[in-house]
């Protein structure tokens, strides 16, 4: 048996489950219930402990994408499953039918925003992650530059600050909200590091602190346009502009092991790594017949490949989490970061 990985960087790692797919894994069905396997457990529960089960480094963190709908005892009964299996729960704050650009929606969006803080709040939950600048694959959206630019990011501001507020995170357990954009196709606005920047260095200035953050996932980064320099001076403007959040291992396109992901994540990893403010990293996978994801599938069929190579997807989660703590570990080798 090989031996134990032992993580040298002084980092939190963890891993987002959406291997469990999100249908039939981690979004709730009508009755606002989260899904359950045959002997009553929750699904993404199970499949986190069957990770870290098998996995030879060891987690401690897990980002767990909540919807609206779901019922407050679902929340609070997931987290308290997952500390039994010794796992600290971060919310992904998923959005329903709302643009959080379009002043019509501010309201239904700050309203949407409020369960998941509530549940934040009620169980000590101390980081936020949430792509909520724009609406998921909105049909006919356009991309919007220019004024129409500035105008999206002023209401976004607007928008999150109401949630801040009417949320009650001042002085809260929550310690930051971070926020992710998406490939272009997912989003058509916010879809590379440095249109997240501009929203989120303006927001901070608004509210006067460094609460809000950029989530940096590599695979949205390859698919933005952007190249590696690009992407990587950025990453080292908002590392110390107090910006830096949740990185995500994650690879382009295929979404599944990250020997796809054709060097992103080491490249993306090391700026923040010798940056100081790197703290928090999870490995992201999904299942390509994840029937939540055909729109994805439909937009670019490089999703839609099996990269699992004869493994079980809890295998290729846990090899993306070995590989990552490799990364980590040689970073601090290589004197990019201090040891924990």
């Amino acid at each position: 048996m090989n031996p134990e990985i032992t993580l040298k960087a002084p980092v939190e790692l963890g891993f987002v489950p959406t291997h469990a797919k999100f249908v039939g894994g981690l979004v709730p069905g009508e009755d606002g219930k989260l899904p359950r396997n045959e002997s009553g457990e929750l699904v993404m529960v199970a499949a986190t402990r069957d990770v870290v089960e098998r996995c030879r480094v060891k987690t401690g963190s897990v980002q767990i994408p909540v919807f609206p709908g779901t019922l407050p005892e679902e929340y609070d009964m997931m987290i308290s499953d997952f500390k039994a299996i010794g796992q600290k729960v971060h919310f992904v704050m998923m959005l329903a039918g709302v643009d959080p650009m379009d002043p019509a929606d501010e309201e239904a969006t700050v309203e949407q925003m409020k369960p998941t803080l509530e549940a934040a709040k009620r169980n000590g939950v101390t980081h936020i992650s949430a792509t909520s600048v724009e609406q998921w694959m909105q049909p006919g959206a356009k991309r919007k530059d220019g004024a129409d630019f500035e105008a999206a990011v002023e209401q976004n501001i607007k928008v999150h600050l109401r949630a801040y507020q009417e949320g009650g995170l001042e002085g809260s357990c929550v310690e930051a909200w971070d926020i992710e954009f998406l490939r272009p196709g997912e989003f058509q606005t916010f879809t590379d590091v440095g249109r997240l920047w501009t929203f989120v260095s303006k927001l901070n200035e608004r509210l006067g602190k460094p609460f809000f953050r950029c989530l940096i996932d590599a695979a949205h980064c390859g698919d933005s346009g952007l190249g590696i320099a690009e992407n990587q001076k950025l990453i080292e403007e908002i590392a110390a502009g107090g910006g830096l959040g949740v990185m995500h291992a994650s690879a382009k396109t295929t979404r599944g092991c990250l020997s796809t992901d054709d060097g992103w994540v080491a490249a993306l990893f090391e700026p923040a790594a010798k940056s100081g403010k790197l703290a928090q990293v999870f490995v992201e996978m999904f299942h390509h017949e994840d029937d939540a994801l055909g729109p994805l599938r439909d937009l670019d069929p490089g999703h839609g490949i099996d990269t699992t190579d004869g493994r079980d997807y809890t295998q290729v989660v846990a090899d993306g989490l070995e590989n990552l703590a490799h990364i980590l570990n040689n970073y601090v080798t290589r004197g990019y970061m201090p040891k924990a």
